[in-house]
C-alpha cells in the first residue's frame, strides 16, 4: 500500500474474467478507478475500438487481460480464432496506448505456451526464442509472443512504456469449469465430482499422466500484475511463478483424494499430453518486483474446490 493507485484510473482489459476480477479489486482496495470494458461494447479485435475506450476513459494504465483462452480440445478444434483474435486485441490495445496522450504504462500477460516444446526447466526468459511452441498451444502463444515484439520495438522508438509477463497456469477460486474453456485443474475437478456423484468406478483421463505443470494461484498472480504497472521500467519479460512443479497424475489424484473419489483413474495415452515439461524459473520477478508467491498448492486446490462445490452454477456457466 504506497498510495500510487489513489486517484489514478486503469482500464483493465478482460476485467470481468476470472484473473481480472482479482486485479479489479486489488486495484480498487489501493485506490483506483478502474474501468472495465465490456467485450459486447468493446470489441477490441476491430479497428479503432481501443482507441475509442481510451479517449473516452483518459486512463494512466492499461491492464491486457483479455483473451481468448481454452485447454487442450479448444485449441485443436479452434485455433484460427485463438491466434487471431488474441494477436488482435493485443495489437489494437498497444496502438492505442501509444497514441493516448494520458497513458503513462501498458501492462501486457503472455503465456506460458510460447516457451518452445522442449525448453530447459526451469524455463527462463532467455528461452522465449529458442524453438517452437507445444502444437496444440502454438497458434495462441505466438500471438501473445508479438505483443512483446510489438511493445520492444515501441518502447526503442517511441519511448512507449511497458510490462510484459508470463504466468503458468492459473487457478483458484472463481475459475472457468465449463468444458469448452476448462484447463486442468477446473475440469479434473468438475469430472471427479460428477464421478462421485454418479456412483462411476472408473473415470477417464487425457494423456499418459507423465506431463508436468506450475500452477500459479490467481491471488498471486494478480498481486505480481498489479505491482509490475506501479514499479517495473523495463522491456524484458517476466516469468511469474511457484518453481514447483507437479504431474498431471499426480494433480489429478490430488483432486480425486480431497473431492473424495475412490475409483480408478484410467489414463488414454491415444490422446495428447501438451507441452512435456513446465516450470518457470520466477527469479526475475523476485529481483525487479520483489514478488514471490504465497499460496501453497494444497491450500489453493482446497479453496478453488470448495468454491466450485458453492457456486457449481455459476462456475459451469458457458462463456457468452
Amino acid at each position: 500500500m504506497t498510495g500510487f493507485w489513489s486517484g489514478r484510473r486503469v482500464v483493465v482489459t478482460g476485467g470481468a474474467g476470472f484473473l481480472g476480477r482479482v486485479v479489479v479489486a486489488t486495484l480498487q482496495a489501493q485506490g483506483a478507478d478502474v474501468v472495465v470494458p465490456r467485450s459486447r461494447e468493446h470489441d477490441l479485435t476491430q479497428p479503432g475500438v481501443a482507441d475509442a475506450l481510451l479517449a473516452a476513459t483518459q486512463p494512466s494504465h492499461i491492464i491486457h487481460l483479455a483473451a481468448r483462452v481454452g485447454g487442450i480440445g479448444y485449441n485443436q478444434a479452434a485455433p484460427a480464432p485463438l491466434y487471431m483474435d488474441n494477436l488482435m486485441m493485443g495489437t489494437h490495445i498497444i496502438e492505442a496506448a501509444r497514441r493516448a496522450p494520458s497513458v503513462e504504462k501498458t501492462v501486457l500477460l503472455g503465456t506460458v505456451c510460447s516457451y518452445p516444446k522442449f525448453t530447459p526447466v526451469p524455463f527462463r526468459e532467455e528461452s522465449l526464442w529458442d524453438g517452437y511452441p507445444e502444437e496444440t498451444n502454438a497458434p495462441y502463444g505466438i500471438a501473445k509472443k508479438a505483443h512483446l515484439i510489438h511493445a520492444q520495438v515501441n518502447a526503442q522508438q517511441y519511448g512507449q512504456r511497458f510490462a510484459y509477463l508470463i504466468p503458468t497456469n492459473l487457478y483458484g477460486p472463481g475459475d472457468k469449469f465449463h468444458p469448452s474453456v476448462s484447463h486442468v485443474i477446473p475440469a479434473r475437478i468438475k469430472r471427479c465430482v460428477e464421478a462421485m456423484e454418479q456412483g462411476e468406478r472408473k473415470l477417464e483421463v487425457w494423456g499418459t499422466g507423465t506431463a508436468s505443470r506450475e500452477y500459479l494461484y490467481v491471488d498471486d498472480a494478480a498481486a505480481a500484475i498489479v505491482l509490475a504497472a506501479e514499479q517495473y521500467e523495463g522491456t524484458e519479460p517476466i516469468n511469474l511463478g511457484t518453481n514447483r512443479e507437479i504431474t498431471i497424475r499426480e494433480t489429478v489424484e490430488l483432486i480425486a483424494g480431497m473431492v473424495g473419489y475412490d475409483g480408478e483413474l484410467v489414463w488414454d495415452p491415444t490422446k495428447p499430453d501438451g507441452q512435456p515439461r513446465r516450470r518457470v524459473d520466477p527469479a526475475r520477478a523476485e529481483r525487479e518486483l520483489g514478488w514471490r508467491a504465497q499460496m501453497p498448492f494444497e491450500d489453493g486446490l482446497r479453496r478453488t474446490i470448495d468454491w466450485y462445490l458453492a457456486h457449481r452454477e455459476e462456475a459451469e456457466r458457458e462463456p457468452s
